[in-house]
């Protein structure tokens, strides 16, 4: 595809920005923007290379759907031999629609309804994460009722210092968390769940957060998994066949951002499970399709306030919240080459917030009205994150392979944004 590569999947021929071999400027004018764009020979990439460091291993790699759950994007991971980790009804009947088998599928998620219990019996699902002893006494009354047996792991809360690099909402692990179990009731509860009639305790579950560049924690947290496990064989329990460690693998934003050390954290996995004879489970997200995204977005306007230059986009937090709620980078650039001199400028949307923004005292070329950017590193937690705030419709979204690319999910209407409204309510009496 040339030179100048990029990130995987992407990069410039005579200055223009591709994905792979389609130049990003032929999307923009065929379906507008803001536009996500991912390719799918990134995504197959980053799982052939986790798979790779990890192939010592007895491990099976469940994508977590909630990165990105486009259809499109998870029947590329299916095809790839990904299982799924999902976190409620819906992403269960995203998955099934895009090929995975229910036991493909792992079913997470702190606040499970009866239903959602339901689905994931009827979906015949590997397992249940549990993450409370009451849920663990809802899917064991829910699997009793229907003269089911319900395979659960338990989800334990290991209380480990701030293994994250970034924000305090993608830590999971600490202590006062409302993710999993707390460490210390963990093996109470395993002796709950063997107790119960309607469940079979088949595994345990640990997941401390995302963008783990600390090796230190995850194995610190590992330890204690492994204790727990030897500890709920020793009382008797001999159904734990799956130990499901999480993901959290990083993803390097920007310079000096950690990057996954995925050998690494194979040798850890390697020496504290290796000889334990269960089946392990990774959940990655946001390393499988991060950099496999794009968010293509046209400057409407520039203007001053004070001392501060503004680049008016036609994307907005509504679009990508990633930057305005987690203080999040990405880098931007324009799609064609330009070749005006830098500038410091804030990228905001359109969006009546004053915390709407896609970049803040950016160093960037000092480009017109009309430039289509690049927003990169997006394609996870961009589309699946995004709204209908201010009733504006969501982008569109397209997935391309090698020279071809199609629409995944078509730009909502003004009409789709009132599908399912009523402007005369049904009224009933109370």
């Amino acid at each position: 595809m040339g030179q100048g590569v990029l990130t995987e999947g992407f990069w410039r021929q005579s200055g223009a920005l591709w994905c792979e071999d389609v130049p990003l400027a032929a999307i923009a004018d065929a379906v507008g923007t803001p536009t996500y764009v991912y390719s799918s020979a990134a995504i197959r990439g980053a799982y052939a290379r986790l798979a790779q460091a990890l192939q010592p291993l007895p491990v099976r790699i469940h994508y977590a759907v909630k990165a990105n759950s486009n259809l499109a994007v998870l029947r590329v991971l299916q095809e790839a031999g990904a299982g799924a980790d999902i976190v409620s009804a819906g992403e269960l009947h995203r998955a099934r629609l895009a090929g995975f088998r229910g036991e493909d599928i792992v079913f997470a998620g702190v606040g499970k309804t009866r239903t959602d219990i339901e689905h994931a019996l009827d979906a015949g699902v590997l397992f249940i994460n549990v993450e409370s002893e009451q849920e663990l006494a809802l899917v064991g009354e829910v699997a009793a009722a229907r003269g089911d047996v319900a395979r659960v792991a338990l989800r334990i809360n290991p209380n480990v210092d701030d293994a994250t690099a970034g924000h305090a909402y993608i830590t999971t692990g600490e202590a006062g968390s409302k993710f999993g179990i707390d460490v210390a009731r963990a093996r109470d509860a395993a002796r709950q769940a063997m107790a119960l009639p309607g469940v079979a305790l088949v595994g345990l579950d640990m997941h401390i957060g995302s963008q783990i560049g600390e090796l230190a924690a995850f194995e610190g947290a590992q330890r204690r998994l492994r204790t727990l496990l030897d500890e709920v064989r020793a009382d008797g329990c001999d159904t734990v066949r799956w130990v499901d460690v999480g993901g959290g693998f990083p993803v390097a934003y920007a310079d000096g951002e950690p990057h996954a050390d995925l050998e690494g954290y194979a040798r850890v996995l390697g020496a504290l499970f290796g000889d334990a004879g269960v089946q392990l489970i990774v959940e990655p997200g946001r390393y499988l399709v991060a950099q496999a995204g794009v968010l293509l977005t046209t400057v409407l306007y520039r203007k001053t306030s004070g001392r501060k230059a503004f680049m008016v986009a036609d994307a907005g937090m509504n679009d990508l919240l990633r930057p305005s709620h987690y203080e999040a980078h990405h880098a931007i650039e324009p799609v064609l080459a330009v070749t005006q001199p830098s500038t410091t400028v804030d990228v905001v949307g359109p969006v009546c917030e004053s915390g709407d923004f896609l970049a803040v005292d950016r160093t960037m070329p000092d480009v017109p009205p009309g430039t289509l950017l690049a927003v990169r590193d997006a394609g996870a937690y961009g589309f699946a994150m995004s709204s209908n705030y201010n009733s504006r419709p969501r982008a569109a979204e397209v997935l391309v392979q090698g020279s071809q690319w199609g629409v995944a999910t078509v730009r909502e209407s003004l009409d789709d944004l009132v599908r399912l409204e009523r402007v005369a309510p049904d009224w009933r009496s109370a």
